[in-house]
């Protein structure tokens, strides 16, 4: 569903599972920095917000995007997680370099997701300018992380 159509942050509250005995891996990448702390704070309070407690929430950084493949396939070796979530932000330029990080994020993420035994979840905002990226980190269309948080809840109960 496209995010125009459904505000980010919304959801039925009572259909999340209980996450007070849950673990969660967070990679977050630094570049976009007000984005993807924005995305990070909304994450991590949905966690707190379903019980997750604030020892259970572990958060790594890496340089960039690309990077987000390696930090939650580092994640995932960790026997103690429930789920992880990756959390960036790639904004269209005047070179391909978008499309090229964007795929091979996206390749990556699916590759684990398909061979870790535990699920990885995709919060790649990948738009075409910076107010696109302000307005799904809390902006006018809610927060991406708050989504991320609800999907890693629901899919580490699964």
């Amino acid at each position: 569903m496209a995010t125009a159509l459904h505000h980010l942050s919304d959801y039925d509250f009572d259909k999340v599972p209980d996450a007070s005995n849950m673990c969660f891996g967070i990679v977050v990448a630094e570049w976009n920095k007000e984005i993807t702390g924005a995305l990070l704070d909304g994450a991590v309070r949905t966690l707190q917000k379903h019980g997750c407690l604030p020892e259970n929430i572990h958060v790594k950084t890496v340089p960039g995007s690309f990077e987000l493949v390696y930090g939650a396939q580092q994640m995932t070796k960790n026997d103690g997680f429930d789920a992880v979530i990756i959390l960036g932000c790639v904004i269209k330029g005047e070179t391909p370099h978008f499309d090229y990080i964007c795929q091979g994020v996206t390749y990556g993420i699916a590759r684990l997701n398909a061979s870790q035994n535990i699920p990885v979840i995709y919060g790649l905002l990948t738009t075409n300018d910076f107010q696109q990226a302000q307005d799904r980190s809390g902006g006018k269309l809610g927060n991406k992380g708050d989504e991320c948080a609800v999907d890693a809840i629901k899919m580490a109960k699964f």
